[in-house]
């Protein structure tokens, strides 16, 4: 059992399946991503780079994609509660998997590209 396992066990059992589709939407979107705990919730890293966390609260499940992440999605997200990087979907709603999928995509995409980017700048620079 994983620590993000432990951490969704801890849930009530219609949260945990929410949880639970949560975290094989990331891992699907990103297979390629590191899952670990960071602040106390399941968290996903690519090339060393966060990538997206998420947590179970009472009332909502808590969604992290950097403010990055939450930028390029500001209008579908702007009927959720929201701060700087995080957004709150309430567990009485449907939950947007889709929409969590969608980000997961972008930030993924993002990552590749500033570690590519990185990349090409090493080798230009060791020229």
């Amino acid at each position: 059992m994983t620590e993000a396992d432990k951490y969704i066990s801890g849930f009530p059992a219609d949260v945990q399946e929410v949880l639970k589709r949560i975290r094989t939407v990331i891992k699907d979107a990103a297979p390629e991503a590191e899952e670990s705990m960071a602040y106390g919730m399941p968290a996903y890293k690519t090339h060393g780079k966060p990538l997206v966390y998420f947590a179970g609260y009472k009332n909502h499940i808590g969604f992290y994609a950097t403010p990055s992440g939450h930028e390029e999605f500001e209008k579908d997200l702007s009927k959720y509660k929201q701060g700087k990087g995080s957004v709150q979907f309430p567990l009485d709603q449907p939950m947007p998997f889709d929409l969590i999928k969608r980000i997961v995509e972008f930030r993924v995409k993002e990552n590749n590209d500033k570690a590519a980017e990185k990349k090409s700048s090493k080798k230009k620079a060791g020229k």
